[in-house]
């Protein structure tokens, strides 16, 4: 009996998608310890206005944060407080599995990113 592995994964590899930027992550992270403001992403982080901006409405659209308006501010937090225990399991995958992720041929740090298929 075949499986269709594609049933039912769709957002499962959306959010995967999501959190494998590392832009995004590292917002991601950023966010994890407080509320920030884009001009506070652009310094820590060390990236510009525009794509600070570009990532955090990319993950607003996936849900994964939001914001509050503040005068002319915006303070930007994790909307679901589950994505820090996905954050912290995956850093005990890592722990665990020493340099095997990075090493790994097709997605390691050394691996070409795949190539994007065109629908």
């Amino acid at each position: 009996m075949a499986i269709d592995c594609a049933t039912g994964l769709a957002p499962a590899v959306a959010l995967f998608r999501s959190l494998g930027d590392p832009t995004r992550l590292a917002i991601l992270r950023r966010i994890a310890t407080g509320e920030a403001r884009v001009v506070d992403l652009t310094s820590e982080l060390r990236l510009a206005q525009s794509t600070v901006s570009k990532h955090l409405a990319c993950l607003r659209d996936c849900g994964l944060i939001d914001y509050r308006a503040e005068g002319r501010q915006s303070f930007y937090a994790l909307t679901r407080p589950e994505l820090l225990d996905l954050l912290r399991s995956a850093e005990q995958v890592l722990a665990a599995t020493g340099e095997a992720v990075a090493l790994c041929p097709t997605y390691g740090t050394s691996a070409e990113p795949p190539a994007e298929v065109s629908a």
